[in-house]
């Protein structure tokens, strides 16, 4: 894809998602604020839709599984046990001329040099100082960049701290997954699970990036969507790979298109790591991470045994055998996956010599699952019977619509670019003007356009029957 075509898919979806109301600049009122997005009514319907999906998938059907939700901030110690402190940071180099700060390792990647997370400051500087001539400040034009430093990506806070001296800062969560190793003793001791078992949380998380991007792909505060499956040590490649495989699955049964998603194993492994896999999505711009798989071995809970002192190892309940689990981890980030979901949900098509934009969204993680309309607002027996079928289904369905705005094309346009699946239109045939269609009404179908005539009645299970 052309850079001048990736630019109008990506500022197309931005566009959509603004007029719609599904996602909007936060603070935008006070000129914005880089990396923060605010989800407007029919964003956080949509996006509660998947966080819903995931959370039946990964803790409601299945056993053995656990959900959380733990607090957000947490014991400074935490972050040194799990090497945020000291490890957590991105290269940072800035522009001489206009001051304009660039993330070194994903420059060089957009010139095909790969510079490794473990790399030392001196390395990294000498990698940079290298292609220094083939980067150019995006802002300026100008190739006059500082030297390389390395930026803690964690953000702090004065929880607590009355003193004003920093000694001990309270970070907000660098990820969302540390609440669960905290509270993995809390769990075996009061759920009693079986290895193996797994743990689920959806939580936010900050990061002071350094050049947030790309819409809701890169952002300062977003949510991620977690589980830890706790296994017996050296029980791992074969989780791993039944891990990997339902990951994938779960995106297909979502809607998403095979041909947009792949596999790619990460190339430099992080100490601690026997494998890491991400699951990539084919965005505006390319194939770019949407999940990330990983087999953390026992470090985790080895790390938090260390610093905090207490005993985690698990005793099997049959042999009495003591050890550490290992941890097989799968992170989703909810901003990419909202991103995904519209990208790949996006048509256009020509009716009536008009373009139709659309939104192919799957009905079951739809913001509105049918609008519900007369099919002229100034009859008031079209608009009381429209009403009466309204209110008896928003009492099984609740994101049912009503629309009267405008004339029914109109409506039925606005309801297609919401990802609306079915528009329901009560006319004089369901008032009985012809007698065999009394209480009939006309269901259209958002993905072709076509309308068949069904009784009222049927509309709740014919709703239900896909969502």
């Amino acid at each position: 894809m052309e850079k001048s075509s990736q630019k109008s898919v990506m500022e197309t979806i931005v566009s959509l998602a603004k007029r719609r109301g599904f996602v909007f600049p936060g603070s935008e009122i006070y000129g914005g604020l880089a990396g923060v997005y605010d989800f407007g009514p029919r964003g956080v319907e949509l996006l509660n839709n998947l966080k819903r999906v995931w959370w039946d998938a990964n803790v409601s059907m299945r056993e053995n599984w656990y959900g959380l939700d733990s607090g957000m901030f947490k014991n400074p110690r935490t972050w040194e046990a799990s090497g945020h402190t000291s490890g957590f940071s991105d290269p940072l180099a800035e522009c001489k001329k206009c001051n304009t700060r660039i993330r070194v390792d994903k420059v060089l990647e957009a010139i095909g040099v790969t510079a490794d997370e473990k790399m030392s400051e001196e390395e990294i500087n000498a990698l940079f100082d290298a292609h220094r001539a083939e980067i150019a400040c995006k802002k300026c034009g100008e190739h006059n960049f500082s030297a390389v430093r390395k930026f803690n990506l964690l953000v702090k806070s004065n929880l607590g701290d009355f003193t004003s001296d920093e000694a001990e800062p309270v970070y907000l969560p660098g990820e969302a997954s540390q609440g669960i190793y905290l509270d993995y003793k809390n769990i075996v001791d009061s759920m009693h699970p079986k290895i193996p078992f797994g743990v689920a949380q959806i939580g936010k998380a900050f990061r002071n990036e350094i050049s947030p991007r790309n819409f809701l792909f890169r952002t300062r505060e977003f949510e991620q969507a977690d589980t830890q499956l706790f296994i017996k040590p050296n029980e791992n490649k074969e989780a791993y790979e039944s891990l990997k495989k339902e990951r994938m699955e779960w995106y297909l049964a979502l809607g998403i298109r095979k041909e947009n998603l792949r596999f790619k194993q990460h190339e430099n492994l992080v100490f601690y790591a026997k494998d890491a896999w991400d699951i990539e999505y084919k965005y505006p711009w390319g194939f770019d991470e949407l999940e990330g798989i990983h087999d953390r071995s026992n470090y985790d809970l080895t790390q938090h045994q260390k610093f905090s002192g207490v005993d985690l190892r698990y005793v099997d309940p049959k042999t009495g055998e003591k050890y550490t689990p290992w941890i097989l981890e799968t992170s989703m980030g909810l901003g990419r996956l909202f991103l995904a979901v519209l990208t790949d949900a996006y048509y256009e098509d020509t009716v009536n010599n008009e373009t139709r934009v659309v939104l192919k969204l799957s009905p079951k993680i739809a913001p509105v699952k049918a609008m519900v309309s007369p099919l002229l607002k100034n009859k008031p027996a079209l608009v009381d019977k429209a009403r009466k079928i309204y209110e008896e289904l928003k009492k099984d369905i609740p994101q049912i619509m009503w629309d009267d705005n405008g004339n029914i094309g109109k409506r039925y346009r606005r309801q297609d670019e919401i990802g609306t699946p079915f528009c329901i239109t009560i006319d004089f045939d369901t008032l009985g003007e012809k007698p065999e269609m009394e209480n009939t009404v006309t269901l259209r179908h958002r993905d072709n356009g076509e309308q068949e005539r069904i009784h009222a009645n049927e509309l709740v299970s014919r709703i239900r029957a896909v969502i």
